[in-house]
């Protein structure tokens, strides 16, 4: 792929917020210690509440990342698909 082509697909606007994506994970790591006090009737002390709450967060931000790679990899499909299209049209009116 040409460079022109890597820096159109990085001006390709993001379809994802990352400052909700951030509150998202939160969220969820907040939940999933909360569900899991109420599933065990368990209260974890304040440090494994931390500890827990911060892993979580660094697996799902982890997770993210992979999920933006892809992203990328995605738009390249979707560019050279839309490049072998067009020269098909063009190819079928010759």
């Amino acid at each position: 792929m040409a460079i022109d082509d890597q820096e159109k697909l990085r001006s390709v606007k993001s379809a994802v917020d990352l400052a909700i994506v951030g509150d998202n994970i939160s969220d969820i790591a907040a939940f999933t210690i909360e569900k899991y006090e109420f599933k065990n009737d368990a209260t974890l002390s304040s440090e494994v509440r931390e500890e827990g709450d911060a892993k979580i967060k660094d697996v799902l931000w982890k997770r993210v990342e992979e999920l933006k790679k892809r992203r990328m990899q995605i738009l390249a499909e979707m560019f050279m698909l839309a490049e072998s299209t067009l020269e098909e049209v063009i190819s079928k009116g010759k």
